[in-house]
């Protein structure tokens, strides 16, 4: 559907602050449109990450971690692999970073090299929820209001340097550590704990790491 340019100006005007809009000598409309872009795309993500998660009600629950010391487990986690969602299918050097706030939330960052080591770096800023506070294990991610997506802690040893990251659907999934990368084993031992859980380990890629 093609949308005249008075409609355009109606949509944008609406998604961003009019005096943002108006400022042309500052801002170009490319720059709006990117804006727009990332908005929708949050958006989307947001609500798919929402909906794959519905209508598990008769699926056995997920195991979760017993408890998690939410301090310790702030800060950087290389991406290791993972069953990607659309934004991170060809993600190079992917990192989660956590910062608790004084209000009890996460503060994430999700960043990666888009497509290779040189490609364009691409960051996003989800605020994760806890959920439940006995165990710290299970949060909402809120990438766009007022949509919380499902993210569970389902593995995490004891001296905190590999997690995994879980969903009751199922459906992503993301095997993270405290460096780029960990040995075969480890990895091979934590893919058969996702395949005991449900996953389909097949769709697994792993995050390509690559730091000087």
């Amino acid at each position: 559907m093609c949308l005249r340019s008075h409609s355009l100006h109606k949509i944008l005007t609406q998604i961003i602050p009019v005096r943002l809009y108006h400022k042309r000598r500052f801002y170009s409309f490319k720059l709006i449109m990117k804006i727009s872009r990332n908005i929708l795309i949050l958006f989307y993500l947001g609500t798919l990450l929402l909906l794959t998660g519905c209508g598990t009600m008769s699926e056995k629950p997920i195991q979760i971690v017993d408890s998690v010391n939410l301090e310790r487990f702030m800060g950087d986690w290389y991406v290791i692999a993972s069953i990607p969602t659309f934004i991170e299918k060809n993600a190079y050097n992917a990192v989660e970073s956590y910062e608790l706030t004084e209000k009890g939330t996460v503060k994430t960052t999700f960043t990666f090299r888009e497509g290779g080591f040189d490609g364009e770096k691409k960051s996003y800023h989800p605020t994760g929820y806890i959920k439940d506070k006995e165990t710290n294990s299970v949060w909402g991610m809120q990438f766009i209001w007022p949509i919380k997506a499902d993210y569970r802690i389902v593995y995490l040893n004891d001296d905190y340097t590999q997690t995994v990251i879980g969903r009751q659907k199922r459906d992503y999934a993301w095997i993270m550590a405290r460096n780029p990368s960990i040995p075969g084993e480890d990895y091979r031992q934590l893919l058969i704990l996702l395949e005991g859980e449900g996953y389909d380990i097949s769709k697994f890629r792993k995050v390509p790491q690559q730091w000087d």
